[in-house]
C-alpha cells in the first residue's frame, strides 16, 4: 500500500482512508490512481458502478453500451472512452461544461 500510495503520488493514509470508503477520491487521484494500474480512470468509476464527472445519469448511448451482452468488458470501456473523446472535442463542448 505504501509503494503504491508513492506511486500515485498521495499519502498512505490518504489512499487507506479511499480504500476503506471515508474519503471520496478527486478526479486527479483517480486518474494518478489509474495510471499506475494503467488502466483508464472511467474503467474504475465503471467498476465501481460510479456515474462519470459531470455524466448524467440518465444517458442513452452509456445505457446501451452498459446494456450489449455481446460486447466485452474491454469493448464497452473502449467504447465509452470514444463517446467520451467526441463529447469533449464537439464544439459546444464548452458550453455544455459551464
Amino acid at each position: 500500500m505504501r509503494r503504491f500510495a508513492e506511486l500515485a503520488g498521495i499519502s498512505n493514509p490518504y489512499l487507506s482512508q479511499i480504500e476503506r470508503g471515508l474519503r471520496a477520491p478527486s478526479e486527479q487521484v483517480v486518474g494518478a490512481i489509474a495510471d499506475v494500474l494503467k488502466v483508464s480512470a472511467d474503467a474504475l468509476y465503471e467498476q465501481a458502478g460510479v456515474p462519470l464527472p459531470g455524466e448524467p445519469e440518465d444517458n442513452a448511448v452509456l445505457d446501451a453500451i452498459a446494456a450489449d451482452s455481446r460486447l466485452t468488458t474491454r469493448q464497452r470501456t473502449a467504447l465509452k472512452e470514444v463517446y467520451h473523446a467526441f463529447l469533449a472535442s464537439a464544439p459546444n463542448a464548452r458550453k455544455r461544461a459551464r
